[in-house]
């Protein structure tokens, strides 16, 4: 079942309210605006269903594109944790992207997120190793934390130097990058060249304005974050540091882009740790793309925005992993 499976009928929708109002988001098309109807349909109610059906339906949410085929992809584990590799075609061996899915830490996997990555990896002509770290509720944190560590220990351990690495996340696993680079700085491990965080979700709280005012179109809403919260920490560890990298000391973090949707819920947690990270110092930057959604690097193969992002993203990594 793909993301398109129920077109039809949303986009029948769509062409009306588009008739009567015009387009919801200045730059969204007919198609552009179905695919959010969409998204934000499955969003509100995704999680009155039973957390497997909700691992499943993601699983299968994504067809994919043709970049798979042009991408040899080998399951494999490293420090003790499943992972796949992602080789597309002339990708450098010796230059790595560690990423990190996003899910709320509970959904989400690497096959969820295959597409995404071999698109980064092309974009990047780098080799990718994609995480598959343990989800909440059965594995709360800090085991996401231990399992992003255990992967990045382990590229080391293969004789990957960490000025050719780096880190990059989505949603929760841009967060999560967070959160590894500053256990990383904690525990005097060589820090990697420099990280990306597509719509990181960084404050478990969902205190920022975005959360309301782009609720209507965006397929995350508070409810949504507060079940996603509750099943990753206790409410005691809210504002734990390496949990909630909002709140955590950010000194001497490689350099960051982070990536953000101004039309997403978590728009403002994209705003609030970039300027936490200016603050100490970081050299960061933070892009607001105009209309977008969250996380809509993930739909790249229908949205043209979405693959410009990857293609941004991919500059960045070279960047980075050539100084």
């Amino acid at each position: 079942m793909s993301i398109w499976s129920f077109e039809k009928g949303f986009r029948a929708v769509a062409r009306v309210q588009r008739t009567l109002r015009g387009p919801l988001r200045p730059s969204w098309d007919e198609t552009f605006e179905t695919l959010a109807m969409v998204l934000h349909h499955y969003g509100t109610h995704s999680t009155s269903l039973p957390l497997a059906m909700q691992r499943r339906a993601v699983e299968r949410f994504f067809e994919g594109g043709a970049v798979l085929t042009e991408t040899q992809i080998e399951r494999s584990e490293i420090g003790g944790v499943a992972a796949a590799w992602f080789r597309p075609r002339g990708a450098d061996p010796e230059r790595v992207l560690l990423f990190l899915h996003g899910g709320g830490y509970s959904i989400g996997s690497i096959d969820s997120h295959r597409d995404l990555v071999a698109r980064l990896c092309r974009a990047a002509g780098c080799t990718g190793l994609s995480l598959g770290y343990r989800l909440a509720p059965e594995h709360p944190f800090p085991a996401q934390l231990e399992d992003a560590v255990a992967g990045y220990r382990g590229l080391l351990e293969k004789g990957f130097a960490a000025e050719r690495v780096v880190v990059g996340g989505e949603s929760a696993g841009g967060g999560l990058t967070l959160s590894l680079l500053v256990k990383l700085r904690d525990e005097g491990l060589p820090l990697p060249a420099g990280a990306f965080c597509i719509s990181p979700w960084v404050d478990l709280e969902g205190l920022g304005a975005s959360v309301q005012q782009n609720a209507r179109f965006d397929y995350l809403n508070r409810k949504v974050l507060q079940i996603y919260a509750s099943r990753f920490v206790t409410d005691g560890d809210l504002r734990t540091p390496l949990a909630a990298p909002l709140y955590a000391n950010l000194d001497g973090l490689p350099p960051l882009l982070i990536h953000a949707g101004e039309a997403e819920v978590l728009l403002d947690d994209a705003r609030s740790i970039t300027d936490r990270a200016r603050q100490a110092g970081v050299e960061v930057e933070l892009e607001v793309w105009p209309d977008m959604i969250h996380a809509w690097h993930a739909y790249a193969p229908i949205v043209a925005q979405g693959r410009d992002a990857i293609a941004r993203l991919g500059e960045f990594v070279q960047n980075r992993q050539s100084v």
